[in-house]
């Protein structure tokens, strides 16, 4: 008997790619370690659905409701479209159905890869946009209206139960980095409640929490103000909770500043399940030719690894997330591999091998 069932969807485009490099990482830590992983696999995604009308397999979506961790390639491609016009997602009806309110966010600079900034403390760079996953403007998604063809409108929905539980995790979070030896302690939240009477509420809840996190550091910034931050000063950031479309748009910008997407990971995290995958797209330009940069699925893979084990109480799980992650950082430590997304020579294989290779 495995000691936990993956649900695995590789998807569209790289996808599939990157996922192949998060297996190969997966089974080499399993041994190592000594536990056992069942890797359920499942077709998805807009390919699928352009074949058989279909987003996702009869039986798929429960199975992910039933296994320990769900874990996503990338799903979706620019040409093949819903009947509303909106791409093929079904990651998205699980983040809905599965409660998965804290979408985290990782941006960190790696050792020996470029930076866009010239400020020498642009390589300290290693703070989390912490997106809720659920609500916000994305609770609109298969909800907009258009009237006569002259205005269409979506609606901003911000909840208490979903603030409350974002804003716990975040101040947990920050305690955990801040462990960890990462962090500052901090949680900022970002928001723009100058102007909008759902994000004054998300603040004031934000402010609730933080007085029963006294032990926290906590300030609160507008959305357009922690962009230009983000830019100047990129460094200064820990912990940024904020709604979902905000998250959606910082987090990208955010994988900009230490390279590029196939830099950013991301686990979307509930009180009882959990989705990790890659923040970046399907890439079709460059599928199928093996020039992916896999390091953000495998840090995906690393953060379900240890968010497994600490759900669990299995340390070896938490150990074997924690080795996955040091490699990572090791292979980019040691030179002579940089992915061709930064500008290098090293290809899908390369990457996956380097880490392979640091972890002994």
């Amino acid at each position: 008997m495995a000691d936990f069932q993956i649900a695995v969807f590789p998807g569209d485009g790289i996808g599939v790619e990157v996922m192949d490099a998060a297996m190969v990482i997966l089974e080499t830590v399993e041994s190592r370690f000594g536990f056992s992983l069942a890797k359920q696999r499942w077709d998805g995604g807009a390919t699928y659905y352009r074949e058989t009308g279909k987003d996702l397999p009869a039986g798929a979506f429960e199975a992910s409701r039933a296994a320990d961790a769900i874990l996503f390639g990338a799903m979706g491609l620019p040409d093949v479209r819903l009947p509303d016009g909106t791409e093929v997602a079904p990651h998205l009806d699980m983040r809905r159905e599965f409660r998965l309110f804290a979408g985290v966010r990782p941006a960190r600079k790696y050792p020996n890869t470029p930076s866009l900034l010239t400020d020498p403390r642009a390589e300290n760079v290693d703070l989390i946009v912490l997106r809720e996953s659920t609500e916000g403007l994305f609770a609109s998604r298969g909800r907009g209206t258009v009237e006569g063809g002259r205005v269409a409108r979506d609606t901003m929905e911000i909840t208490r139960e979903a603030s409350e539980d974002l804003f716990d995790f975040a101040f947990s979070l920050a305690r955990r980095r801040a462990d960890k030896g990462r962090g500052q302690r901090r949680v900022t939240c970002v928001d723009k409640s100058n102007v909008f009477v759902s994000m004054a509420f998300f603040r004031s809840i934000f402010q609730e929490r933080a007085a029963l996190n006294g032990d926290v550091t906590s300030d609160c910034a507008y959305v357009d103000a922690a962009a230009l931050d983000l830019v100047r000063k990129p460094w200064a950031a820990d912990v940024l909770v904020m709604e979902n479309m905000f998250g959606d748009i910082l987090s990208d910008l955010c994988g900009g500043l230490v390279g590029g997407m196939g830099m950013a990971p991301c686990a979307e995290i509930g009180l009882k399940h959990a989705l990790f995958q890659p923040a970046h797209g399907t890439a079709p330009d460059i599928a199928g030719r093996g020039i992916s940069n896999p390091t953000a699925m495998i840090v995906s893979t690393a953060m379900m690894l240890d968010w497994l084990g600490a759900m669990s109480g299995d340390q070896r799980l938490v150990e074997a997330g924690e080795a996955v992650d040091q490699a990572v950082w090791q292979a980019y430590a040691n030179g002579g591999m940089l992915p061709m997304e930064l500008g290098g020579k090293s290809n899908n294989a390369d990457v996956t091998r380097a880490v392979l290779a640091a972890l002994g």
